[in-house]
């Protein structure tokens, strides 16, 4: 067996991740999450990293032996580090700011090299520096199987996502354009704020830039990336951060999961998007996509004083989210 047939087979999508059923508190209207959490490294990085694994070595930049090499610092880095080992590669991985053993352990013990560059906008230029194969993840953002496998497990109205690379919400889109009769889910991308998304796709501007970071891990970007197809997108909800972590903490209380600030801000967009279709007399399924579940976010999202210090007041959104979803305070 050659090496590209073999690594094709190792690549391969595993068991699907489940579905979680969550109170929407709306008559007819059924709210899933999609946990990405189950995921073996963690997160919804893990369909990206596949992807762009899968698409370097069937277009041929991946072959035995090659360095692969990306520019990133969160959950991407440790799933890419997965499938490098897996296939038995060199990876490299070029993350911004000084060094961080909490960053750089899950990767290196996976076998992978960490590289930190100041200041942190140069790690792109630095990484095509690196001899090997760049994955790029936002210039190739590889669309991936999310779509194929969820409608195979349940037939939504919509499904909300947050956008990063926006390979998700294009994944998404693209089922629904390509179906017959267009009977695939709707797609709509929740927001966060700084990012370019909501008003580049509102202002239909596909080089709109805000220039400012995202506060929400994984999602939002200072500008529209090349992955992120605005014709695939039914609707983009901006999200206040303050409710992104309310919602995030939210979802803790329910399932146990200690989820990230992306997952909060796509189901504070779905409760609203199920608010919308209760006023227009709308009933159906709306999954919301949970993008990872680590210990490290109870020291920020799911901490008051990590809250404060970041000026976000969730007490209100707190009260908003029981209001919506009908919950009651734990202990009350």
């Amino acid at each position: 067996m050659s090496w590209d047939v073999r690594a094709l087979d190792l690549l391969q999508a595993g068991p699907p991740t489940p579905l979680i059923e969550f109170p929407a508190g709306t008559p007819g209207v059924r709210l899933l999450l999609k946990d990405e959490s189950a995921q073996p490294t963690g997160s919804l990085r893990h369909r990206h990293a596949r992807a762009l694994f899968r698409q370097g070595v069937l277009d041929g930049l991946i072959t035995r032996g090659t360095t692969v090499v990306e520019a990133t610092g969160g959950n991407a880095a440790v799933a890419q580090a997965w499938f490098a080992r897996r296939l038995a590669l060199p990876y490299v991985v070029i993350m911004p700011g000084k060094r961080s053993e909490e960053r750089a352990r899950p990767v290196e013990e996976l076998g992978g090299e960490c590289r930190f560059v100041s200041p942190p906008a140069a790690i792109y230029d630095v990484a095509r520096e690196v001899p090997g194969h760049f994955l790029d993840q936002f210039g190739r953002a590889a669309e991936h199987d999310l779509a194929t496998e969820l409608c195979a497990q349940v037939r939504p109205d919509w499904v909300v996502v947050g956008a990063g690379t926006g390979a998700t919400s294009a994944t998404l889109g693209r089922v629904r354009r390509e179906s017959a009769g267009g009977e695939g889910p709707r797609v709509a991308v929740a927001d966060p704020e700084n990012s370019a998304y909501f008003p580049g796709w509102t202002l239909d501007v596909p080089d709109y830039a805000t220039g400012m970071p995202s506060r929400i891990e994984g999602i939002g970007r200072p500008r529209i990336e090349p992955g992120f197809r605005p014709d695939l997108v039914d609707l983009v909800i901006p999200v206040p951060d303050a409710a992104s972590v309310a919602a995030a903490r939210l979802i803790r209380e329910v399932t146990g999961l200690p989820v990230g600030g992306s997952s909060g801000t796509a189901l504070w967009a779905a409760l609203e998007l199920a608010e919308r279709m209760r006023g227009r007399g709308e009933s159906g399924t709306v999954v919301s996509v949970l993008g990872d579940a680590q210990e490290r976010h109870l020291a920020t999202f799911h901490d008051d004083g990590w809250a404060a210090a970041k000026g976000l007041d969730v007490r209100g959104f707190e009260e908003r989210l029981r209001d919506r979803t009908g919950l009651t305070p734990m202990g009350g």
